[in-house]
């Protein structure tokens, strides 16, 4: 089932067959339509930064067209203070000029895409779900597509972690120090390799000492 989001002249309503147990914040996250970067700003209070994983485009032959459309299969994270909050991987359709030219020369992400044109997309929440992600972590995912003339994205989310969503702040703190916790640890790993050799050469030379 597709959400429904409708109006009337005084009301809106926004209905999905929605998994249980969700917070009414998840709902929101869950229904972004394109504006997930901001709302995701506005909660953190913090700058939100794409980092583009890959993208593969297809051949751009000649301008974008409905006859002759522009595709890209492309994977970002979206980062605040440098964790990862969501996993987007997408297929793009690009048939206007303009699209291409803002998304692909440009270098507008999807969300910014829009904005920039000053169109809202049509947007479709076809999918979402809970499930248990690495190190035994509740993730939060949802598939929707969004569209406008030239531009159309099918798109799947994952959120890594639904405590982020508990406890805000405290949850990137404590990310950053696990981070800082593991590279320490990987530091002192790399220090005893390289020590090894002289250890095991020390060793050898006091277990014969000289007659």
């Amino acid at each position: 089932m597709a959400v429904i989001d409708s109006f009337k002249a005084n009301a809106t309503s926004v209905e999905f067959s929605w998994p249980p147990d969700l917070t009414g914040l998840e709902r929101i996250m869950l229904s972004a339509q394109g504006d997930l970067q901001r709302l995701l700003s506005a909660f953190f209070a913090r700058t939100i930064n794409i980092k583009p994983i890959y993208a593969h485009t297809s051949p751009r032959t000649q301008p974008a067209s409905p006859e002759d459309p522009i595709t890209q299969r492309r994977e970002v994270h979206l980062l605040c203070d440098g964790k990862t909050v969501c996993v987007a991987t997408s297929f793009v359709t690009i048939t206007s000029p303009l699209c291409e030219r803002l998304f692909l020369d440009e270098k507008f992400a999807v969300g910014q895409t829009f904005r920039k044109m000053q169109t809202p997309p049509q947007f479709a929440l076809l999918d979402c779900g809970i499930k248990m992600g690495e190190n035994e972590k509740r993730t939060l995912w949802r598939r929707y597509t969004l569209s406008t003339e030239g531009f159309e994205c099918d798109i799947t989310e994952v959120f890594p972690d639904r405590d982020m969503f508990v406890l805000g702040d405290q949850w990137l703190v404590q990310e950053l120090d696990s981070a800082q916790e593991t590279d320490a640890g990987r530091a002192k790993s790399d220090m005893l390799l390289l020590l090894l050799p002289l250890i095991l050469f020390s060793s050898s030379s006091n277990a014969f000492p000289p007659p």
